[in-house]
């Protein structure tokens, strides 16, 4: 079976969500990925709920498709393993804070040393350098940080973080396609580098039309809500029973949903609603005019007719309605596995769909230490000596 990335040697330190989910899909586009979690307990998501006979759905979510090694690295004997490895692999990902690698004897120059072509990836909450370096970030100090939490809400409202860890998955991408560029050049020249990835920077880089109205009015995107800062109607709107997606973003758009949809063709001759810009100028007008005429009908009414005019619309799901919608199961969005403790589990598939080198799930996320014999014989290592490291607990396993 053909896969994009066979033949890549991963080594994975990192630990909670963006790290793992970098080095997860790695994995899922046939990277050999070993995990080498901490001694005695492993990834700290080991020990977040929910979980099934011990193990955490936390932990199985972004470990998929793995092999887990558990080493304590900071003995001696444990580092001359992690050393040994590294010779062979193409990729480290790391999350420590920044120092740490340096004190456990593990950072780019000195296994640079060893392995000349590796590719070396930091994450962490605001990079390597500069005067916040040393604090501690998660995700939500990012989203403060960056801004993302002043844009986000309604805008009358308090902040409000976004529903999920946006910035640690920004961090997991741009790890992601930045070790994809570095393994290019390295198959061009032979050579590995450093790489520097932050939270709050990953978050920041993809607020690109935010950036433009600053830049070039000096206009603060502030909390609107669910509606567009320059597009209108773009917003959730309250029908008889549930709210909306509408999203008639240009002009076309909006002349079939005010004509064909709603039937108020006297909408088109109000100066207030005459172009894009001065809907969105005119927003909360618009937002009372719609909805006086939506509150009518029931979603899934509107919704028909919107679809039916070809006018952009969506329901807003919770999220088991999204993962029991037929569209995401048809594109594969919910796979099935058996993990060898906790059974038969579902998981997340893979958003991006390749037409010669698909991703696969073929095995689950690792028990702690379950590939120690595997990796470490590899390494010329015998049964009894690995007995040994056992016993001297230079290597943990569940």
């Amino acid at each position: 079976m053909k896969q994009a990335l066979q033949g890549l040697r991963v080594v994975d330190l990192s630990q909670v969500l963006a790290g793992p989910y970098c080095t997860m899909v790695l994995a899922d586009m046939g990277a050999e990925v070993i995990k080498i979690e901490k001694y005695p307990n492993g990834d700290d998501t080991r020990t977040m709920g929910p979980f099934i006979n011990e193990e955490s759905h936390m932990y199985m979510m972004v470990n998929r498709n793995k092999k887990g090694v558990c080493i304590n690295l900071k003995t001696p004997e444990g580092l001359a393993l992690f050393k040994e490895l590294i010779q062979s692999v193409d990729v480290l990902v790391e999350n420590y804070r920044p120092g740490v690698t340096k004190k456990l004897g593990i950072d780019y120059d000195t296994l640079k040393a060893i392995n000349p072509g590796l590719i070396y990836c930091s994450i962490s909450g605001y990079g390597q350098t500069g005067p916040y370096s040393q604090k501690g970030g998660y995700d939500i100090m990012a989203q403060g940080l960056n801004g993302l939490m002043h844009m986000t809400g309604e805008a009358d409202g308090r902040p409000v973080k976004v529903g999920f860890a946006v910035n640690d998955i920004a961090a997991a991408q741009t790890a992601l396609q930045s070790i994809l560029m570095a393994y290019i050049y390295k198959l061009r020249s032979g050579e590995g580098q450093y790489i520097d990835v932050s939270l709050v920077e990953s978050g920041l880089a993809w607020t690109v039309w935010e950036a433009a109205a600053y830049f070039g009015h000096g206009e603060l995107p502030e909390r609107t809500g669910t509606a567009h800062r320059v597009s209108a109607p773009y917003q959730g709107f309250k029908t008889q029973d549930d709210y909306i997606l509408i999203g008639a973003g240009n002009q076309k758009l909006w002349e079939i949903f005010a004509t064909k949809v709603i039937n108020r063709p006297d909408w088109l001759d109000n100066p207030l609603f005459a172009t894009n810009y001065s809907r969105a100028q005119h927003v909360k007008v618009l937002e009372a005019e719609i909805e006086s005429e939506l509150i009518k009908h029931q979603a899934i009414y509107w919704l028909a007719l919107l679809d039916e005019h070809g006018v952009p619309s969506s329901p807003i799901y919770s999220y088991d309605q999204t993962l029991n919608d037929p569209h995401i199961l048809e594109r594969g969005m919910v796979l099935s596995y058996e993990h060898p403790t906790a059974g038969p589990m579902r998981t997340l598939g893979f958003p991006a769909k390749f037409s010669q080198t698909p991703g696969h799930l073929t095995s689950a996320a690792p028990t702690l230490g379950q590939h120690n014999e595997e990796i470490l014989q590899a390494l010329n290592i015998s049964a009894e000596d690995i007995q040994q490291l056992r016993t001297a607990k230079i290597i943990g396993s569940k």
